[in-house]
């Protein structure tokens, strides 16, 4: 595309085909998929909600639903395979996951084989929205960083990289520590190595996760008021440790309670996205129709976040949100996510006569699949 004369590339990715075998409840399935919406639906317990999965496996190289990869194959089985094909601006990109029973994980970008499951990160960009994502709010603050860390991994190798260093230095820290306990013996220098490791690849995770937060709050505000309908004030909060003390210092002042806890207690990994509705906390006082749009508004942000960042529209994975919203918000819902800058969307629901609706109010293309018991797979003449 020129203009003024000026070559402009356009950046989209979609996934053409996904093809599944022995993973979950499929024992093998082959599904063409349009690339701008795909619709699941069918009774509870059908397994709309695996065929997200298997997409969030080939972009992220796990499950959304289940961290341990054996435990996704089917039953009795002893292998899975989840395979998809995808365009990447033009150029088609063959992505294969291979999972055997007590056998590492074999994951291929066009048959070579990574050797770092990291390297594919942030090549194919997802944001998922699901019931699930209310463990954001009621959950620990490890699932909040664990937000934190999968957005930012997804534009950022670098941050990637120290995250890995650093918890690769937090474990051994911690081990000493135990060892320092049980042996009695304490040695001060030993503790420093990793003191130091965990300064250098933690200052860096603190600032960009600083930046990220400061960047988000707006495009999150802008995106809450439109699904919403109301301008309720609305706020994330980076609540780290760091903001008030150096991170030697830190480390120098905790090291009587470390030794004592047998842990580190000073550090990223202790930080913390406070969620805040007017002067209020969202998880003791936002309703259950708060805390949704909330939500919903928070992964849109994170979309739009990474779409910007990284010139690609991410794939949107919409499992199951429209049942207890009102039909306003489902508008608004739905309006978004038809504007043209959003890509490939995966919609499930239970209700095909009510999803029929949804997809009336889109003006995109679209195919609709029925999911029947054992991993039947059909697709529905709209």
């Amino acid at each position: 595309m020129l203009l003024g004369g000026t070559k402009i590339v356009i950046l989209y990715m979609h996934l053409k085909s996904l093809s599944l075998v022995n993973f979950k409840n499929y024992e093998q399935v082959d599904i063409p998929l349009s690339e701008k919406i795909n619709c699941f639906v069918g009774e509870n317990g059908v397994g709309k909600t695996n065929i997200l999965d298997a997409v969030h496996y080939l972009s992220l190289c796990k499950s959304n639903l289940n961290p341990v990869d054996s435990q996704n194959i089917r039953y009795d089985e002893e292998f899975c395979v989840i395979q998809g094909l995808f365009d990447r601006s033009g150029k088609e990109e063959n992505i294969y996951c291979g999972i055997r029973r007590q056998k590492k994980k074999q994951f291929k970008r066009n048959q070579k084989e990574y050797q770092k499951l990291s390297e594919h990160i942030g090549l194919m960009p997802l944001v998922m929205i699901s019931p699930a994502d209310s463990i954001l709010i009621n959950g620990g603050s490890e699932e909040r960083r664990r937000f934190l860390n999968g957005v930012i991994a997804q534009y950022s190798r670098v941050y990637l990289d120290n995250l890995i260093q650093f918890n690769r230095a937090l474990t051994q820290r911690n081990r000493l520590l135990k060892d320092f306990a049980s042996s009695r013996n304490f040695d001060l220098q030993m503790l420093e190595v990793w003191n130091e490791q965990l300064i250098r690849y933690g200052e860096p995770i603190f600032e960009e996760r600083k930046k990220f937060v400061k960047e988000l709050l707006p495009v999150f505000g802008s995106f809450y008021e439109r699904v919403s309908g109301n301008r309720e004030s609305v706020t994330l909060t980076y609540q780290a440790q760091l903001e008030h003390l150096s991170f030697r210092d830190g480390l120098n002042q905790s090291l009587d309670k470390d030794r004592i806890i047998q842990y580190t207690s000073f550090g990223v990994h202790k930080d913390d996205l406070g969620m805040e509705l007017g002067d209020y906390s969202l998880k003791k006082s936002g309703s259950q129709g708060q805390q949704k749009t909330f939500l919903v508004a928070l992964k849109l942000a994170e979309f739009e976040f990474i779409r910007k960042l990284t010139g690609i529209p991410p794939i949107l994975l919409l499992d199951d949100i429209f049942d207890k919203f009102d039909s306003n918000r489902v508008k608004q819902i739905i309006r978004l996510v038809s504007e043209n800058h959003f890509g490939q969307i995966f919609i499930t629901d239970t209700n095909e006569k009510h999803l029929q609706g949804i997809l009336d109010e889109i003006p995109a293309d679209h195919r609709v699949f029925r999911i029947e018991h054992r991993g039947v797979v059909k697709q529905i003449e709209v």
